[in-house]
């Protein structure tokens, strides 16, 4: 597995904190690198940004690629359970665990972490953070796929990936995860996205079902709807610094 980093530290030896990054359907590792302009966000406010890949690579599954949002480029940031791709589709473990000891093991970090992501990133960010309570400062998201039980694209991946038990579903949709806790994991949960985005009138993001999650157990959710922006990185660009900012933040306390 691949990922890139974004090192704020401009290769000093100061042991800096991690914000984790996770992509969007049919991206690499490189995308958020390469497009979203967060260097200068980075190096001010002295932060690691890990940007892993999106699912599996080197390995060939028959169907694995037959269309852009499943398999290849399309983890879905879970465990896959069915037998197919359980050996190999297990991007909740990569990014958990293998992921953040390589990069405590290579980087200079100070040991605190946050996440975020946009798209099927921005789910894997969300429901990721509250799996692991106190494991992240913080999450945000960009364009987030908030309640993937209830949209094409989740219900697609999760059939494919974990069977047709439902139950097993909520495990991976962050609204689910929400309604379940008995209180706020986070001071607040900063969320972006564009009133124009095309997949938000599609009803494959619904932020407005987590929003709901969110009041029903007193969590904090900026939910922020920009307005002529769409899915694209144009978007992330523009308000990536505020997601930097709002992480360092809570890094720093």
């Amino acid at each position: 597995m691949k990922f890139s980093v974004i090192n704020g530290g401009c290769g000093s030896n100061e042991k800096l904190p991690v914000i984790y990054w996770l992509s969007g359907l049919t991206c690499t590792d490189r995308n958020f690198i390469e497009k979203a302009g967060a260097f200068r966000a980075a190096v001010e406010n002295r932060v690691l940004i890990v940007c892993p890949d999106t699912s599996p690579r080197g390995v060939d599954i028959q169907g694995d690629s037959d269309s852009w949002d499943f398999g290849k480029g399309a983890g879905f940031y879970l465990n896959a359970t069915q037998e197919k791709w359980a050996a190999n589709y297990k991007m909740y473990d990569y990014v958990t665990k293998e992921l953040v000891e390589l990069v405590e093991q290579t980087f200079q970090t100070n040991g605190k972490k946050a996440i975020m992501g946009h798209s099927m990133g921005g789910h894997g960010a969300l429901t990721i953070a509250l799996k692991n309570p106190g494991m992240y400062t913080s999450v945000s998201a960009f364009a987030p796929i908030c309640n993937p039980m209830q949209c094409p694209w989740g219900k697609k991946a999760f059939a494919g990936y974990l069977g047709d038990n439902q139950e097993q579903w909520k495990a991976y949709d962050a609204t689910e995860l929400m309604k379940g806790l008995k209180a706020a994991p986070f001071d607040d949960i900063l969320i972006d996205v564009g009133d124009k985005d095309n997949f938000l009138t599609a009803g494959q993001l619904l932020p407005e079902n987590f929003k709901a999650a969110c009041d029903l157990v007193g969590q904090n959710c900026s939910l922020r709807m920009q307005p002529g922006y769409d899915h694209s990185y144009f978007f992330i660009a523009t308000f990536v610094e505020d997601h930097v900012k709002f992480h360092k933040q809570r890094l720093s306390n």
